[in-house]
């Protein structure tokens, strides 16, 4: 899971759909270098390319329209596995693969769903494309450069007919674009055609914090990227627009249950795989039931996209027979992860910025665990090297 960014606030507003190349249109439309996108694809695939950019009109509304040119006969990679080891020997920013390896997670579990075979047996077909990795590992080096932090998007239209692929003549929405957008608002849309793409898909879920309504901000610039469609009366357009939040923060979903029957031994494993779920946070509170008995409240707090994965979780693996869930609006504070250099060896730690713009670092528990197991140490002591030692490193 990738974690949240610190940063600018950014809306995708896909009023008409979202894809791969539209995505990659409105970050070079709102600034990000097309050479330093080269530089930095080329780290990843070995093979000749080049991306063509171009201004186009779409019902009146301009916008960057992006074109992967390479030589089909120089194929590259289609299967799973060979693709996030391209991509994970990169040498490209850690934030940068982390989120590049998040969308293609995303895709070939969801493609192992329609297909029926695990994730790691995906063969991408289209996907492991040149243009697809393209698009992909390109969006991340985009929001890296932007300097993007929460990012919300609007409802996904899904269009309506039918499309050919490499399987046949499949109906709109795509199988995979189902299973990537379960948990995420939809809605029809107005175009008679596939207005998302599965990669677009994956690419949204990945790095949205919440879906809905238009953040308060104060905006900045506005990025469109065009499709290559052409609907009739509707602009084939993703407009993203990104700014200064007036609060951060977004929606997550709170999820309860009360257990007075369970052994203490089940909670421990419980929250760990809780946490692999995708869960924010989660807490095991004392609470007195009915009938005077002792229980425990689970709580989790969670993105929306992971409500379902949670509940399915708590329901499989505890002796609850319910959940409950309400989603709730917070704020949160920018944060990245950074890494100390200290005289006991590097630390990781989050850099949190306050409303008065005052950075603090907290240091990461396991982190400072295996530096004091390593020497023999006190936790504490490595702690306090941390805090000691990066006060003018902030």
């Amino acid at each position: 899971m990738t974690p949240p960014r610190p940063g600018r606030a950014a809306h995708f507003d896909c009023f008409s759909g979202i894809s791969g190349d539209m995505v990659l249109g409105a970050l070079i439309d709102l600034g990000v270098p097309v050479g330093r996108l080269k530089d930095d694809l080329s780290k990843v695939l070995s093979q000749k390319f080049d991306i063509q950019v171009k201004k186009v009109l779409k019902n009146g509304v301009a916008a960057q329209n992006v074109r992967v040119i390479h030589d089909p006969a120089d194929a590259s990679p289609t299967d799973f596995v060979r693709v996030t080891e391209m991509i994970g020997k990169s040498g490209l920013p850690e934030e940068t693969v982390r989120l590049s390896l998040d969308i293609f997670k995303i895709l070939a579990e969801a493609e192992g769903r329609v297909h029926g075979c695990p994730a790691d047996q995906v063969h991408f077909h289209e996907v492991g494309a040149a243009d697809a990795i393209v698009d992909i590992v390109g969006a991340a080096i985009g929001v890296s450069i932007l300097g993007l932090g929460p990012v919300s998007a609007s409802r996904i239209p899904l269009g309506r007919g039918q499309i050919g692929c490499a399987h046949g003549t499949l109906p709109v929405p795509a199988p995979a674009v189902v299973e990537i957008l379960k948990g995420v608002p939809v809605c029809r849309g107005h175009a008679r055609a596939e207005m998302t793409t599965p990669t677009g898909a994956a690419i949204i879920v990945a790095l949205a914090d919440s879906f809905g309504s238009m953040p308060d901000m104060t905006l900045c610039e506005t990025g469109m990227g065009a499709g290559d469609a052409d609907f009739p009366g509707l602009p084939n357009v993703l407009r993203v627009m990104i700014g200064d939040p007036d609060l951060p923060g977004d929606w997550v979903d709170v999820i309860e249950t009360s257990i007075d029957d369970m052994s203490p031994e089940f909670y421990g494993l419980l929250m760990e795989r809780l946490f692999e779920d995708g869960a924010l946070d989660v807490c095991m509170i004392p609470v007195f039931m009915k009938k005077n008995r002792p229980g425990t409240l689970v709580k989790v707090l969670c993105r929306p996209r992971d409500r379902d994965a949670a509940v399915r979780r708590i329901l499989s693996e505890t002796t609850s027979a319910g959940v409950r869930w309400r989603r709730e609006e917070r704020a949160v504070l920018p944060r990245e992860t950074v890494f100390l250099d200290t005289t006991l060896g590097k630390i990781q730690c989050k850099r949190i910025v306050s409303p008065d713009g005052e950075a603090r670092l907290t240091p990461e528990h396991e982190s400072c665990g295996k530096i004091a197991r390593e020497k023999n140490i006190p936790l504490r002591k490595v702690y306090e090297a941390a805090l000691l030692e990066g006060k003018g490193k902030i």
